[in-house]
């Protein structure tokens, strides 16, 4: 158990120094602003939504180890969904993390931040891009979404 922690904590890593798709989306037709106030973590998230699809996604801001990766770790998973695809990826995640009845296990790439739930003070830090692209994705004009 302890190699696997160790494997968890350096993808987590990983996505913190070199996180995926860290850039704005010029032309993104969907954005929210997420702030986690307890951590300080604070991003904004772009999406281009064509015919349904998530064309591109992506992320700009800073915040904890757990934050940025789960950002990075989401607009890999997202890209090329759904809109109903993205929307039970976040209610498998939201579920996962904070252990609400009915939770989904994590899988592939999402699997890393299993473990975030033994720490509830960090669940917020986990749960923020995916709170704030469900919001991006729900408006049509930039949104701001809270975690306190």
């Amino acid at each position: 158990m302890s190699d696997l922690r160790d494997l968890y904590q350096q993808v987590i890593m990983d996505h913190k120094k070199n996180p995926r798709n860290f850039r704005e989306i010029t032309d993104a037709n969907h954005m929210a602003h997420g702030n986690n106030p307890l951590c300080g973590d604070a991003l904004v998230v772009y999406a281009k939504l064509k015919d349904g699809v998530i064309e591109d996604v992506s992320f700009q801001g800073s915040g904890c180890a757990i934050s940025v990766a789960s950002a990075s770790l989401m607009t890999e998973i997202l890209k090329g969904k759904t809109m109903e695809e993205a929307e039970k990826l976040y209610d498998n995640v939201h579920k996962a993390l904070t252990g609400e009845a009915g939770g989904g296990e994590l899988s592939g790439k999402l699997e890393v931040l299993a473990g975030v739930k033994e720490f509830p003070a960090r669940v917020k830090c986990a749960t923020l891009s995916w709170h704030t692209v469900h919001a991006a994705m729900d408006s049509d004009h930039d949104i701001s979404v809270t975690t306190e």
